[in-house]
């Protein structure tokens, strides 16, 4: 006897349909998997064997195969170990078969027949809505596919609960609401805890209303990671349909905590060794890296000389076009990857360079080599480049500086000058802006054009700088409310360029 179920295969952060097809019949018995299955696929073997039976049904000695089609998309995983067992006991005549077609399972069995959770439960859930047909899965994962609004769900606790559904007349569906746009509690990392550092701070603000990448350079202690900590505290909440895509990529990537959906900005911070393919994604199916997991939020790059110079120059497509593109041999991935990176940097090897003390003992080529490790290319493609200087005695002890609630309130004023400006362009921000919506959008005053001309032959920009130095001048437009760009706004971006205006220091 033959049945048929469907399941889903994560591809990227995308979930594709697996039609699963089993066979019963006479021969020599054994259960026999094929379709491009992996290791922990086949192993799916012992695992339904034994839950079956634990769960008080028989497997005739009849000779068993399952086939998951298509045959080109590798398997791998638990979460096909609940519809594999369905269609086992279809093929066997102990479900009616018909009850299976209308279904999208998931699960992972445990020996015990009990259902575990899988990762990757809302691209699923959004997939099977987009084919309208209702989703059995675990009950643990039910927080997650709620939020696929109109889905519809069947949660299980185990195997014996899930064939108790299928014989039921009218089997206990729910359609899942979706989230409420309730935005979540902002940070309590405060830019007030910050002594000192106001250029910083302003540098952070401009970064934050136009969506600009950011390269801090300043000695250890100075305030580097404290600031980028405090970033995603003033920038504007996710909306529902950001919060939805950030959550699927986390699901994809088995991260969701209790189950329940990104409603703030992500913040990733990895270590300096982590490999590039960690970094971007990739493995030999690919998964999505920590620029992903930053997707709507900030990246921070601490000692980022100290990476790897495979992953460095890997940030360089991913910054301009905000997406991460892997090719297999059998397949390609896109992984979204719209994100804020925020680097720091010692601006020597031992980092006091420059420090009054004079404990500064590195040697010009030593400084020269360790700069070199960020390549040009890469630099050129961040937006600010922002000196910190060494926090004074005074400035440690003096009562704490503006709080994020106020820098948060000119950053929103001035995003909502940029949805206006970018209705219809498909950009949120300035940071996102192509050269012809740079020339559209970015209008100056005749003095402005003159200082932005001087300072692009001065400083003998490349026309990517140009039009990043630009992109700044606009943003830092908005925050004043000044619909065109002035001489004050230009000469401000041109600050914020300080490896352009030193080059090799």
């Amino acid at each position: 006897m033959l049945a048929r179920t469907r399941s889903c295969a994560l591809v990227g952060v995308e979930a594709v349909p697996v039609h699963i097809e089993v066979d019963a019949h006479q021969g020599l018995p054994g259960l026999t998997i094929v379709g491009l299955p992996d290791q922990s696929v086949k192993e799916a073997r012992e695992r339904i064997r034994t839950a079956v039976t634990n769960s008080q049904f028989r497997l005739a000695n009849l000779r068993l195969t399952i086939n998951l089609a298509p045959a080109d998309i590798r398997k791998e995983g638990g979460a096909y170990d609940l519809a594999m067992a369905l269609g086992l006991l279809a093929a066997t005549g102990q479900v009616p078969p018909e009850r299976l077609d209308p279904l999208v399972v998931l699960g992972e069995l445990s020996l015990d027949g009990a259902v575990r959770p899988v990762k990757g439960i809302l691209p699923a859930a959004l997939a099977a809505r987009s084919a309208g047909r209702t989703v059995m899965l675990p009950s643990q994962n039910m927080a997650e596919a709620l939020l696929a609004a109109g889905a519809r769900l069947m949660p299980v606790r185990s195997l014996l609960e899930a064939v108790d559904l299928l014989a039921a007349p009218e089997p206990a569906v729910t359609v899942a609401p979706g989230p409420d746009s309730t935005s979540a509690p902002r940070t309590s990392l405060d830019f007030a805890d910050v002594a000192g550092q106001a250029f910083a701070k302003r540098a952070l603000e401009v970064a934050a209303a136009g969506g600009h990448h950011v390269l801090m350079i300043g000695p250890p202690g100075a305030g580097k990671t404290m600031l980028a900590q405090r970033l995603p505290g003033v920038l504007p909440p996710l909306s529902v349909d950001q919060a939805l895509e950030t959550t699927a990529i986390h699901s994809v990537s088995g991260l969701l905590e209790n189950h329940a959906w990104i409603s703030q900005r992500p913040f990733r911070a990895p270590h300096h060794t982590i490999s590039a393919a960690a970094l971007i994604g990739g493995g030999t199916v690919p998964r999505p890296g920590e620029l992903s997991l930053a997707h709507h939020g900030v990246l921070f790059l601490d000692e980022l000389p100290e990476f790897p110079r495979a992953a460095i120059e890997a940030l360089r497509e991913p910054l301009e076009e905000g997406v991460v593109r892997i090719a297999r041999v059998r397949r390609a991935c896109v992984f979204p990857a719209r994100l804020q990176l925020i680097a720091a940097m010692n601006p020597c090897p031992c980092g006091w360079m420059g420090d009054t003390s004079g404990r500064c003992r590195c040697r010009s080529h030593q400084v020269e080599r360790y700069r070199q490790r960020v390549s040009g290319p890469v630099v050129d493609r961040i937006d600010l480049h922002v000196e910190v200087q060494p926090v004074r005695m005074e400035a440690l002890r003096r009562p704490s500086g503006e709080r994020s609630r106020a820098v948060y309130g000119r950053v929103a004023a001035a995003r909502e000058r940029q949805t206006r400006r970018l209705t219809g362009t498909g950009r949120i921000t300035n940071g996102e802006l192509t050269a012809r919506e740079v020339q559209r959008f970015c209008r100056l005053a005749p003095a402005a054009e003159a200082l932005l001309r001087e300072a692009v032959e001065r400083l003998q920009l490349s026309a990517r700088a140009y039009h990043k130095l630009l992109k700044i001048a606009r943003t830092i437009a908005d925050l004043d409310g000044s619909g065109r760009i002035q001489t004050s706004h230009v000469a401000e971006a041109v600050q914020y360029r300080a490896l352009d205006r030193a080059p090799g220091a």
